[in-house]
């Protein structure tokens, strides 16, 4: 996650998701993303936020899939008006839960499951 919380901080949607049991990495500008994703190349999916400093989501989205086709890129955004082109998916940064079903829609249920 690409997050534009300060350093110190924790995002409600950082919470929202480990809580839920998904890994989560935190990036805090497009650069250490950048380092993130080839540090750690089994990531399964890359949640941009749209605000992040001194980024261009588009640019930003062409590059990651220049380099990681397969990736699956969710960009959080603060307006339903925002378009990031080649973008897999659009969340509104105001609504975690969105961000949640929609992992949850693309790789299941991390929780474990209750014995029946």
């Amino acid at each position: 996650m690409a997050e534009v919380e300060p350093l110190e901080g924790v995002s409600a949607r950082k919470l929202v998701l480990e809580t839920a049991k998904f890994n989560v990495i935190t990036a805090h500008s497009f650069e250490e993303t950048l380092i993130l994703i080839q540090k750690y190349p089994n990531i399964e999916a890359l949640v941009l936020h749209s605000s992040l400093s001194n980024f261009d989501c588009q640019d930003a989205v062409l590059k990651i899939k220049k380099q990681y086709p397969r990736l699956p890129i969710i960009v959080l955004t603060p307006s339903s008006s925002f378009f990031c082109e080649g973008a897999d998916h659009h969340v509104s940064s105001y609504e975690p839960q969105d961000l949640l079903r929609l992992l949850r829609s693309m790789f299941g249920d991390p929780r474990p499951q209750e014995a029946a």
